[in-house]
C-alpha cells in the first residue's frame, strides 16, 4: 500500500485522494485525485511529477468534468514496488486499471509529456473507453529532460551511471530539481516554491530513488511506442509549447504519423504547460465536450 506516512503538502480546492488496492504482487495500489462531476476526464502526469502537476487545470475543468488524476506507479503516492518496471508497457497498465476499475467510459485522456505518451497507447489498447486524446508535449524523443541543458545532461547521465547511479539517484538538491524544472518553462515563475518542496518530499520516500532510475531509463520504450500511435481511433489533439524541449522535426513526425490529429502550438510557453499555461488546456478541453 501507499505510504501511510506520506501525505501531500498541496491541497486542490474540491479534489479528494483515492486509492485502487494492489493487484497481485507486481501491481501495487495507485493513488489518485478525484474532483467534479460530468463525463471522466483522465490526467496524466509528466517525468519527476505527480496528480498535483495539474493543481491549476483541475479547478478550471472540475464543473464540467469529472477529474481523475492519476499517480502512475511508483510515482507520487503510489505504491512504490521493489522490482517493478517503469517501461512504457508498466506504466500504461496502470492507466488501463484505472480505467477499467473504475468502470470509466467515454474518456477524455489527457497527458503531458511521458503522460501524453501513455494517453496515445492507452487509447490503442482501450479504444470502446476512449472518447478522444490530447497529447500534450510528448515524451517521445531522443534526449529528452536533457535537453533541458548542461545540469540535466548531467544529472541524468550520473543517475543511469553503472555502480553510483543509485546514489546519484538518491540525492536530489533543491537548487538543480528547481533549475533542471525551469528548464521546461517558458515562464519561469511558474514554478511555485510550495510543488518544489512537495516533489522533494516525495523524492525522500523509501525505495523512489530506484523509481527515479527507472524513470529516467524508459526513454527508449517510450519512443518505441509511438508505434501503437497509429491505432488509435479516438480523435487526437496534438499540442506543443513552442519552447518545449522537442525540437521542430520531432513534432512534424508526429503529426505526419497522426495526419488527421488536430495541432496546436502555445505561444512562449515550454515543456510544463499545465504549469505554466492552464487555461490553454482548459480551453482545449472543454471546447471539444
Amino acid at each position: 500500500m501507499p505510504d501511510a506516512n506520506a501525505h501531500p503538502t498541496i491541497h486542490i480546492p474540491g479534489a479528494t485522494s483515492h486509492v485502487l488496492p494492489a493487484r497481485g504482487a507486481r501491481e501495487g495500489a495507485l493513488r489518485y485525485l478525484g474532483a467534479g462531476t460530468g463525463a471522466p476526464l483522465v490526467l496524466l502526469h509528466t517525468v519527476r511529477t505527480q496528480a498535483e502537476h495539474f493543481r491549476n487545470l483541475i479547478p478550471l475543468v472540475a464543473d464540467r468534468f469529472t477529474v481523475y488524476a492519476l499517480d502512475l506507479p511508483g510515482m507520487g503516492y503510489s505504491e512504490i514496488v521493489p522490482g517493478a518496471s517503469y517501461e512504457e508497457p508498466a506504466l500504461r497498465a496502470g492507466v488501463e486499471r484505472l480505467l477499467t476499475e473504475l468502470d470509466l467510459d467515454d474518456v477524455t485522456l489527457l497527458g503531458e509529456s511521458m503522460g501524453a505518451v501513455l494517453a496515445l497507447t492507452t487509447a490503442a489498447e482501450l479504444p470502446d473507453r476512449v472518447r478522444r486524446v490530447i497529447a500534450v508535449n510528448a515524451y517521445d524523443f531522443r534526449g529528452g529532460i536533457a535537453r533541458s541543458g548542461l545540469l540535466a545532461r548531467a544529472v541524468v547521465a550520473g543517475v543511469l551511471a553503472p555502480g553510483v547511479g543509485p546514489v546519484i539517484a538518491g540525492v536530489e538538491p533543491k537548487a538543480a530539481l528547481r533549475r533542471i524544472l525551469r528548464g521546461g518553462l517558458g515562464d519561469k515563475s511558474a514554478l511555485h516554491e510550495d510543488y518544489l518542496a512537495e516533489l522533494l518530499q516525495v523524492g525522500r520516500r523509501p525505495g523512489y530513488p530506484a523509481v527515479a532510475r527507472g524513470i529516467y531509463r524508459n526513454l527508449p520504450s517510450l519512443i518505441a511506442a509511438r508505434s501503437r500511435y497509429a491505432a488509435v481511433k479516438a480523435p487526437i489533439h496534438l499540442v506543443y509549447g513552442e519552447k518545449d524541449w522537442s525540437r521542430p522535426s520531432d513534432r512534424r513526425a508526429n503529426a505526419d504519423l497522426l495526419p488527421d490529429a488536430a495541432f496546436t502550438q502555445v505561444p512562449g510557453a515550454g515543456h510544463f504547460i499545465a504549469l505554466e499555461r492552464p487555461g490553454v488546456l482548459a480551453g482545449l478541453v472543454t471546447a471539444a465536450a
